[in-house]
């Protein structure tokens, strides 16, 4: 029987419609929790009038609700927060607007707020409406370079129990030519470190090989930044967790996102493996070149 006082942990699954909303609500059901996509946003409180949940809930929300408005949802948000017997957090999946389009184009569906016009149409609206949304989330995943799988291993890295509890840690590294991403936390940038692109031997590798990290850690700023980088990281994580998050997202930029970034990125996470945390990490240009190179009618 579950302990009157013990909170019921809901997760609202919310996003525009092709960033992978309703993939991340199956995973969440792989993982054990209870599924419901698409109620109306005016019964969703009723699912908590009765007794507690006895296990966690995943709840779709966006706008193909049939009785969606933004200013309801917020509602339905906000009214569910508020009821100590819950603890809810928003997840908000999102993606570009050009790989949205594209991802309509290739499965040839139409946009539910354009279904007699072009899909571009739909997704700005789309969009729009769920701008409040993605500014009330707690947790942000931007699905535009991520594969399924890599989306589960984040899915399962926010909300999947552990045997001990300890806050998740995302590090990431990324090009600024190609913007900053989306849902970072902290960011850093490298950009001032020794550039290996300038090296014909270095500049066709990347941060993950020894010879470019030798490179980049010769600069004499290298060590007093990384453990600056690190002292702040372990200072801020206390008290994040104090205010009740269960992740932190960490970004290192530089110009192409593949040599100073990738360093300082995979000695972060080697660092803090080495203090027990959990951490994770990704090289957004990296991956988005092996994509291109697995498949070569994807344009970058």
């Amino acid at each position: 029987m579950t302990n009157s006082m013990e909170m019921s942990h809901v997760v609202l699954v919310t996003g525009p419609s092709g960033a992978g909303r309703t993939t991340a609500i199956n995973f969440l059901e792989d993982a054990g929790f209870e599924a419901i996509d698409n109620v109306p946003l005016t019964l969703a409180p009723r699912l908590f009038e009765g007794p507690s949940l006895n296990r966690p809930l995943a709840l779709g929300l966006d706008t193909r609700n049939r009785d969606f408005s933004a200013i309801r949802m917020m509602e339905t948000i906000e009214e569910l927060s508020s009821k100590p017997s819950l603890k809810v957090e928003v997840l908000y999946i999102d993606c570009a607007v050009d790989v949205l389009i594209r991802r309509f184009s290739e499965t040839r569906r139409r946009h539910h707020l354009s279904p007699d016009g072009a899909a571009l149409a739909g997704i700005q609206m789309d969009l729009d409406l769920m701008q409040p949304a993605r500014a009330r989330a707690n947790i942000l995943i931007d699905t535009t370079t991520l594969s399924p799988h890599e989306l589960c291993a984040q899915i399962t890295q926010y909300f999947v129990p552990q045997k001990v509890k300890k806050l998740a840690i995302s590090v990431q590294s990324f090009s600024y030519k190609r913007g900053v991403p989306r849902g970072v936390d902290m960011m850093f940038d490298c950009r001032f470190l020794r550039n290996p692109y300038w090296d014909k031997g270095l500049s066709d590798q990347n941060g993950l090989s020894t010879a470019v990290q030798a490179y980049v850690s010769a600069d004499k700023i290298f060590l007093p930044f990384r453990k600056q980088v690190l002292a702040l990281v372990e200072l801020v994580i206390p008290a994040h967790q104090a205010e009740g998050r269960s992740y932190l997202s960490i970004g290192f930029g530089c110009t192409g996102g593949k040599h100073r970034s990738v360093t300082m990125a995979e000695k972060l996470r080697k660092d803090l493996q080495l203090s027990g945390w959990h951490v994770s990490i990704r090289h957004r240009e990296l991956a988005a070149q092996r994509v291109q190179r697995d498949d070569p009618d994807i344009q970058g």
